[in-house]
């Protein structure tokens, strides 16, 4: 076998981190580059006969889904693959995607594809999920983050673990997945959707970031990426900052699940928190995250707008300030969806 590239050292490493030494570990598999290389640092550990990581289980499940003309093939293809690296088992389960969603087909497929994940973690037994994502796909995520002007947390990009999920090769470049893979005889499918213009991912893969590579510096990606780091623990930090206050000045709901924060502390927290207060309030009622117009809105009600409300957020949730003479004055109410 010729000599081994030098980011597989650096793959095998961060992905015996993140593997469940005594459950079943999964990696999510497309088929393409990164999901083979990471498959193929998950089964040098799945085949060792020493070591704390010596005996982990480790399988597979590639999600199909049927948008591609060939994705039985392709799901098969892949399917051969990691079951010829040793990993078991493998299974293929498909994607519902709901191509008619206002969220356009690149949230659809994601939210059905993370549906998909869950129901193989359940029916198969497994305790977590590596993901594919590399450097590249988080300096891809930073651009989307600032073209949204999404926040602080937009800018975090993709986090390292979420849940059950868990992404080992966020330091490592495409080319370095793509290296691992001739490194193991692979195959690896190319999606026509990576550069597919009709997707602003895609375009940004292929326009963006090359200009930007070509115009400003030959390492923005890495940039990007580090970026991606600090903001990610800037945004933790505040963010457990903001459920202490929550926690603080929220009084019991009622019985129709109306939430109530007290107002003044609430309005001499500085902006970042009470933001992150007001968002997590809102979620807490029943609302989705709310967009940044709507919770500005909202926070006018706390900063000393004359109205006292509502304003209304996503999810059929409005916010008011309790009125003079009231058991409410003082505090700030969120109430929930009618039932």
């Amino acid at each position: 076998m010729a000599k081994a590239p030098a980011a597989l050292h650096a793959a095998r490493k961060a992905v015996g981190e993140a593997l469940d030494p005594e459950g079943l570990t999964l990696v999510g598999c497309s088929g393409g580059a990164d999901s083979l290389a990471l498959a193929a640092a998950a089964a040098w550990h799945h085949q060792r006969t020493n070591g704390p990581l010596a005996g982990a289980r480790v399988g597979a499940v590639v999600v199909d889904h049927h948008l591609h003309p060939n994705s039985v093939e392709i799901s098969g293809r892949a399917v051969r693959q990691l079951k010829g690296l040793g990993l078991d088992p493998v299974r293929i389960f498909p994607a519902q995607v709901d191509l008619h969603s206002a969220d356009g087909p690149e949230a659809a497929a994601r939210t059905a594809r993370y549906r998909a994940f869950r129901t193989a973690m359940k029916e198969l037994g497994a305790t977590r999920i590596l993901l594919a994502h590399t450097r590249d796909d988080q300096a891809e995520q930073v651009l989307l983050g600032l073209a949204r002007g999404s926040g602080t947390r937009s800018l975090a990009g993709i986090p390292r673990q979420r849940g059950p999920f868990h992404r080992p090769l966020l330091d490592l470049a495409r080319e370095d997945t793509e290296a691992i893979c001739a490194h193991h005889h692979l195959d690896p499918w190319q999606d026509p959707a990576n550069s597919d213009p009709r997707y602003l991912r895609s375009r940004i893969r292929t326009q963006i970031l090359p200009f930007l590579e070509e115009q400003l510096s030959g390492s923005i990606r890495e940039s990007l990426a580090r970026t991606a780091d600090i903001a990610a623990a800037d945004a933790a930090y505040l963010e457990q900052d903001a459920k202490e206050v929550f926690a603080q000045l929220l009084e019991d709901p009622d019985h129709t699940g109306t939430l109530r924060l007290k107002l003044t502390p609430l309005r001499e927290e500085p902006p970042a928190i009470r933001r992150r207060v007001l968002a997590l309030a809102a979620v807490a009622v029943g609302a989705p995250n709310p967009s940044f117009e709507r919770l500005t809105a909202a926070e006018k009600l706390i900063t000393g707008s004359r109205s006292a409300g509502p304003v209304q957020l996503e999810g059929e949730v409005s916010v008011h300030r309790g009125a003079r003479g009231t058991a409410e004055y003082g505090k700030l109410v969120l109430v929930p969806p009618p039932r």
